[in-house]
Parts: structure tokens; sequence; C-alpha cells
């Protein structure tokens, strides 16, 4: 039942709330980042959702568009602005995703939402995590994820949906909630040295 119904519900007023008592926060970031990124405060990308379902998540942007002499962008850590590391350690640029939740893209608990060129390389079991909305944190986020490979990453994603729960949803927020004011092993995306595509692509050709 709780999956089914009170899930979904629980997400919007929690999200409407937290967008409600967040808004002047919000605004202030919204107006640094015009100055800070030309303008562009949103970075919009395309991720699949519950029912692989592509959908578009929305972050504040951490990083500027600044190109080469080629027109091709520049490094990450060459585009990352002070603002947007701020932003990045202390998970501020993943308020916009409460607008995800609202719409019905996401939920506050879940999978995380990965890129959309992995879905070819989940297993039939990893794709699992893909039978209920990505969420803002997850399990997976709250126990060492940067210290977790690609394997165990996925492994935890599919502990968490067979044993989804409104209990285990509130321990994890819990546990998101006091890795973020602790500012305690950073939760940050894709931040493995290896995508997932490039792992598992070595990994066929070395079989």
């Amino acid at each position: 039942m709780y999956k089914l119904v009170f899930k979904n519900a629980i997400d919007f007023m929690l999200a409407l709330v937290g967008l409600i008592l967040l808004l002047p926060l919000f605004i202030i970031i919204l107006l640094v980042l015009l100055f800070v990124n030309n303008g562009k405060p949103f970075f919009f990308q395309e991720r699949p959702g519950k029912n692989e379902r592509i959908f578009r998540i929305i972050k504040f942007k951490t990083m500027t568009d600044k190109k080469d002499n080629s027109g091709n962008l520049l490094p990450n850590e060459k585009r990352m602005t002070a603002f947007g590391s701020f932003l990045r350690k202390t998970s501020l640029d993943e308020i916009p995703q409460l607008i995800n939740i609202l719409i019905g893209d996401m939920s506050l608990v879940g999978p995380r939402p990965l890129r959309v060129h992995y879905l070819p390389y989940y297993t039939l079991e990893e794709s699992i995590r893909h039978t209920v909305k990505p969420g803002v944190t997850g399990l997976a986020q709250v126990s060492g994820r940067n210290a977790l490979g690609w394997d165990d990453k996925l492994k935890i994603d599919i502990e968490y949906v067979r044993n989804l729960s409104f209990l285990n949803d509130i321990r994890i927020l819990i546990k998101t909630l006091k890795k973020v004011l602790t500012n305690y092993d950073e939760i940050e995306l894709d931040s493995n040295t290896l995508d997932l595509d490039e792992l598992r692509k070595k990994k066929t050709t070395l079989t």
C-alpha cells in the first residue's frame, strides 16, 4: 500500500513544503548563478525514470559552458566555478529536483537516476532499479557511495527496491540529512573513474 499509494502522496507533500521553506534560498542561488553562469542557472539532463521513461532532471548549474578553440567543452575541473563547488559540497545543487518530484518524475528516496546511455549495460536483475521512481537520495548514497564500485552500488539499489518500506525511507532521509549537515562522505553523482558503460565494455572485452 505504501509503495503504490502513500509514497507518492508523501513525496508530493514533503516536496511542496520543502520548496516553500527553501524558496528564499532558492531565489538567492538562482540570482547568483544568473551572474556566474551567464544567465544559465539550471542544468537539465535526460535520465531514465520509472519503467525507463526518459525525463529531464533539474539541478542548479555548477559548471560554465566554456569551450576550447575547437568548440569543445573544457574539462570539468576547468569549468567548475567556486560557487558551483560550494553547491555540490553542500548538496544545494539538488534543490531543484523538488520540482521533479512535484511533477511526478522522481521520489525523495529511490535509486539515483543515472545516465540514459547506461541502459543497455544493466543486467536483468539490476534493471529492477527502474521499477520504482528514482530518488533525490537513496540507499547507495548513505552507504559509503563514493567508496563503492558500480557493481556494489547497483546491488544496493536492488536491495532498496526489494525492501522498499516507509521505515526504510525514513531511515535513509535521516542519514542523508546527517551527511548533508556534517558534509561527511560528500554525496556527489557520477564521480567514478570509469562510467558504467565503459566499465562493462572493458569487462566484455577481457572475457
